[in-house]
């Protein structure tokens, strides 16, 4: 038990030493077995035993941790900073809850004190408009990345896209609110989890139409490089609203590929796409689904998904 302990520790030992300083080998049998010992401060050869390096600085903590509880209670650090919040995460808060470093509830003169403090905290945190408006457009951009129930990647490069935009000076003679939605839009299609305008424009204060010409106004002065969006992205998440079985989901999949490689895809819109070849698919692996049905989750309309499964079923020799 204890072998194979020491053993463990002494394979991650070698990985951290590979990390930190590269493959090296033992001058004096061209062995790459080292391994660093800790307490001693020196790096050893196991075939040889010779002494390779001593001395060595330990760049890890004094104190020892043996789960993540106490790794998380003994760490001295903060938060990593992140570009959601306008001032990176750098600033201190407040805490909400009115009770001192034991758990004990405050007096009342001590509790509006600390309210009249927590109020000039939040205060002084922006220093001008500029900051102010800074705060604002990442707190809509939080906002609506939880309504959408994006990950957090996605609302992190949509807060640099935004302070990209910012510095560019693109947001004059635009609303912040429309540029922030646009900016999280960009950034669902560069993460590879793309949501449709209208399912943006649902969770957004602005409409569909000023989201679309300030999200290819940004993307064309910022040069964000967008690939047309692959239909069969939508089909997980359609397929599982839809109550649809891994069949279908794989049917819709080949359907949308076969269709592709005919140049049917050209010019389409792919939620459109992806909706027709899951109402296809359906009837193929006899899980019926009304064409109304399909068309509420893809938000789009009946005639789009009659339009693109005929052209679809046409292509792969289906007679409907």
């Amino acid at each position: 038990m204890t072998r194979s302990t020491r053993q463990r520790e002494r394979t991650r030992e070698r990985d951290e030493t590979e990390d930190q300083e590269g493959v090296r080998a033992c001058p004096e049998c061209e062995s790459d077995n080292l391994v660093k010992d800790s307490d001693r401060g020196e790096l050893i050869c196991e075939d040889c035993g010779l002494v390779v390096e001593e001395e060595q600085i330990d760049p890890g903590p004094e104190w020892r941790a043996f789960n993540h509880q106490e790794r998380q209670e003994k760490s001295r650090v903060g938060a990593p900073t992140t570009q959601t919040m306008h001032d990176k995460g750098l600033t201190t808060t407040i805490d909400w809850k009115d009770k001192d470093a034991y758990g004990r509830s405050i007096s009342s003169k001590k509790r509006s004190q600390m309210h009249r403090l927590r109020k000039w905290q939040e205060r002084i945190r922006t220093k001008d408009a500029g900051e102010r408006n800074l705060q604002f457009a990442l707190s809509e951009i939080d906002r609506m990345a939880s309504a959408l129930g994006v990950p957090r990647s996605v609302r992190e490069v949509a807060s640099v896209i935004y302070r990209r935009a910012l510095k560019e000076d693109l947001i004059r003679g635009r609303s912040i609110e429309g540029v922030a939605t646009s900016a999280l839009y960009a950034a669902c299609r560069k993460e590879g989890i793309p949501r449709s305008l209208e399912e943006i424009s649902e969770v957004s204060r602005v409409e569909r139409k000023e989201i679309g010409r300030t999200y290819r106004y940004i993307s064309q002065e910022l040069g964000l490089e967008m690939r047309p969006v692959d239909p069969k992205k939508y089909v997980p998440r359609f397929c599982s609203e839809l109550e649809l079985s891994e069949e279908v989901q794989t049917k819709a999949n080949e359907i949308i590929e076969k269709t592709a490689e005919e140049g049917l895809l050209s010019g389409k819109s792919p939620t459109g796409y992806a909706a027709a070849a899951i109402y296809a698919a359906s009837l193929l692996c006899n899980e019926k689904k009304t064409q109304r049905e399909v068309a509420d989750v893809a938000q789009v309309t009946e005639v789009t998904i009659r339009n693109r499964y005929q052209e679809q079923i046409e292509a792969m020799g289906i007679h409907g």
